[in-house]
């Protein structure tokens, strides 16, 4: 017997899904009956095969003679309540289709677990300063746009660290990544961004409340002249720093007061 979604699409563990689950189950399924003719219980919730070729898979199986049970398993025990039972693991599941409760002995139960987050990926992030979705996989830049880049230049991400997806996803999304490295490489330059912020020397007070708050560690103490400093290498404009300035002696590029000000007094112009 091989049960779906073990730890995934479950609130009480993890509700997503893990995509790969029901591919590797049915491949397993018909290996087994393949090699050693045994009679397999597949478990599920929704049999999921969007891939290319996934679903006629599915339909072979099915002509195998591979036994496809809608449901959640509810319990897997060796208390028996029969003598086919004896010596068995019975596994207790309510099926949707036939609307009933079974119990059905098999001499092995596969769990079909699915994917988390590797255990270090939230010291990967914090390194790399890369955002992560509440689920603790690594964030892209944007959905469409951008599916491979972060954040933060010139880091790009692929494969399950991002999220849950199949080995022809991997290697499409691990391609892209590579690509988007080599055309920063080809090109010898890197573009920063316009908008960076500055310091007015003259009026920071080196209270060095700006440097814990800014997330790409752009702001820096020196020491020599008791002034905080920003690398412009690595700061992307976010504006943290300039809101949070106790004195005001931040400024950002682009949203300088004096330019704020003209385009306040400029809309308040058609008023």
């Amino acid at each position: 017997g091989i049960i779906h979604c073990v730890g995934s699409r479950d609130k009480k563990t993890n509700r997503w899904c893990s995509r790969v689950c029901c591919m590797y189950s049915l491949k397993l399924a018909h290996l087994l009956r393949e090699h050693t003719g045994a009679d397999v219980y597949q478990f599920y919730i929704d049999m999921r095969c969007p891939g290319k070729g996934y679903d006629e898979f599915y339909e072979k199986l099915l002509d195998e003679g591979i036994q496809m049970i809608r449901g959640r398993a509810a319990e897997v025990t060796d208390w028996t309540m029969t003598p086919e039972e004896e010596g068995k693991l019975v596994i207790r599941v309510e099926d949707t289709l036939s609307a009933y409760v079974r119990r059905i002995p098999v001499d092995m139960v596969v769990l079909s677990v699915g994917l988390e987050p590797a255990a270090g990926a939230d010291e990967i992030r914090r390194m790399f300063n890369i955002s992560c979705s509440k689920e603790g996989f690594f964030l892209e830049k944007h959905p469409k746009l951008a599916p491979v880049e972060t954040a933060t230049a010139g880091v790009f991400i692929a494969g399950c660290c991002q999220g849950p997806k199949d080995i022809p996803d991997t290697v499409a999304q691990a391609g892209a990544a590579a690509a988007q490295a080599m055309a920063l490489l080809d090109k010898g330059y890197v573009e920063m961004e316009p908008n960076t912020a500055y310091i007015n020397a003259d009026h920071c007070s080196g209270c060095k409340s700006c440097i814990p708050l800014c997330p790409y560690h752009a702001i820096s103490f020196n020491e020599a002249t008791g002034k905080a400093e920003i690398n412009e290498a690595l700061c992307s404009g976010c504006g943290t720093c300039v809101a949070s300035c106790p004195s005001g002696s931040i400024t950002q590029n682009l949203f300088e007061d004096a330019q704020i000000f003209s385009e306040i007094d400029e809309v308040l112009s058609y008023v």
